[in-house]
């Protein structure tokens, strides 16, 4: 695999579960990888130990997406670091499943600030320093198109956002030959969602194919359209559930 020979990707919050993933993939398709992390440290220099495996160059920066300038400094650090950036892959994201009168404001703040504000922000910077053939992909949730439980109001609100933030940047960004896109994975068999949780049993009741993705199942995806074959792909939600929204 080589579709990505000779691009620079950046990977938010790929410490570990679909960005680890994703990160991953794009370095065996070719790329150099950055990844960022919150926290962990350890794990995310284990995962760039796993890249530089690959044969690839990579790098793990500590980027708190819920800091207002953290992703603008990330993409900076990335083309210092690298001399350029043609994939941003924005992944980093936090949720809180409550009742709704159980939400603070600081949890709304929060919310918005790590699953919206920073991926806006973050594409604004890359945008800045991409060329022809710039990728801009955000991982999302199918939670923005089906609530089938209480509680995710807050989560579901910030990943619908993020669907009129990827056609809009669609349209400003077109023009100059730069793609952006947003994947939507359901139930994904990771830390934060194991497929043996107490909540697995009831979602898989829902999917028409009965069991939980893995991250190798979105990074396939992201790498399709981190790629040139999906040249003609913009301004799309794409939903990767395994049924879970038919």
């Amino acid at each position: 695999m080589s579709r990505l020979t000779g691009k620079v990707a950046l990977v938010t919050g790929a410490s570990r579960g679909i960005g680890a993933a994703i990160a991953l993939r794009l370095a065996r398709e070719g790329a150099d990888v950055a990844i960022t992390y919150a926290s962990s440290p350890d794990k995310a220099e284990t995962v760039a130990g796993a890249l530089r495996e690959t044969g690839r160059r990579a790098v793990a920066l500590r980027s708190d997406s819920a800091e207002p300038h953290a992703p603008a400094q990330a993409v900076a650090r990335v083309v210092e670091e690298f001399g350029r950036l043609d994939i941003l892959v924005s992944n980093a994201g936090i949720g809180y499943w409550k009742a709704l009168e159980d939400f603070t404001i600081e949890e709304f703040d929060r919310v918005m600030a790590v699953n919206v504000r920073a991926a806006f922000t973050g594409a604004q910077a890359a945008a800045a320093r991409m060329g022809q053939g710039g990728r801009i992909i955000t991982i999302g949730s199918c939670n923005a198109d089906r609530v089938p439980a209480p509680g995710s109001t807050l989560y579901a609100m910030s990943k619908s956002a993020l669907i009129g933030l990827t056609k809009g940047m669609a349209r400003d960004l077109g023009p100059r030959g730069i793609t952006v896109n947003l994947v939507q994975p359901g139930p994904i068999d990771t830390d934060m969602n194991p497929a043996d949780g107490e909540r697995a049993d009831s979602l898989r009741a829902l999917m028409a194919l009965g069991h939980y993705g893995e991250g190798e199942d979105v990074a396939g995806l992201v790498a399709y359209l981190a790629s040139a074959e999906s040249r003609f792909v913009t301004g799309t939600a794409l939903t990767i559930d395994g049924g879970y929204n038919i």
